[in-house]
């Protein structure tokens, strides 16, 4: 498993982004990582995000049974709940149909929804999401970020890179604050649903200072700990 820092050193995001994403991410936005092809990284990209989940919510992989269990609990604490992917397959943690449609309702009781789907845009993800499992628009804006990745060169020389971000409040609609493609990067903005700037500058002098020391994905885990717990009040 390779965490932010191998994927810094991958280009497959920048700093700017990559403090962007902790930022959200660590103040519990839910997350969609997408991609049509496979191998595109979706899975990695994932799991080097979930890095950056708040310190007290615990991470429970999305099964039918989790996930029925917890719609049926009255209260229950905020938990991330991991779908490995959006699709019909018989796979541990895939989610379909009626199962999708309740994990996707998590997010009313406060949890945390993190997933990977096969799409390369926001239309392709709400049209499977929404269109093909029956998901309701304002659950679709509850995932408030939307990450989708590119491939770009040959077999032997591939390039897997955040090509796009889309962001929600939870409640509106998704806003595109960031654009890799034909070298129009968009920084992401302060009024484009962030968390408060002085957060994200921490957010950034933190992987800065940690992104030239190796990390692996446990190490990455206990200095965002560490992070998190200097840093609640900003």
């Amino acid at each position: 498993m390779l965490s932010v820092f191998d994927l810094l050193a991958a280009k497959t995001l920048d700093l700017d982004l990559a403090a962007y994403l902790m930022a959200r991410i660590s103040r519990g936005a839910s997350f969609m990582v997408g991609s049509v092809p496979g191998g595109a990284g979706k899975t990695t990209v994932m799991c080097a995000l979930l890095n950056f989940v708040p310190v007290d919510v615990p991470m429970i992989a999305a099964t039918p049974e989790a996930v029925y269990q917890a719609s049926q609990a009255a209260t229950s604490p905020p938990a991330c709940y991991i779908c490995h992917e959006i699709g019909s397959g018989s796979y541990f943690a895939y989610l379909w149909s009626d199962t999708l449609r309740t994990y996707c309702r998590l997010s009313e009781n406060g949890h945390v929804l993190a997933t990977n789907l096969h799409a390369d845009d926001m239309e392709e993800a709400r049209a499977q999401v929404c269109g093909d499992n029956g998901v309701r628009q304002e659950l679709f804006n509850r995932f408030e970020l939307l990450i989708f990745l590119r491939i770009e060169g040959s077999y032997l020389k591939t390039q897997r890179r955040i090509e796009k971000v889309y962001s929600s409040d939870g409640l509106s609609d998704h806003v595109l604050v960031f654009d890799a493609g034909n070298n129009n990067k968009i920084e992401p903005k302060v009024n484009n649903y962030v968390a408060e700037p002085d957060y994200v500058s921490a957010c950034r002098e933190f992987l800065k200072k940690m992104a030239p020391k190796t990390c692996t994905i446990e190490q990455t885990r206990h200095q965002v700990v560490e992070f998190l717990a200097h840093n609640l009040s900003l």
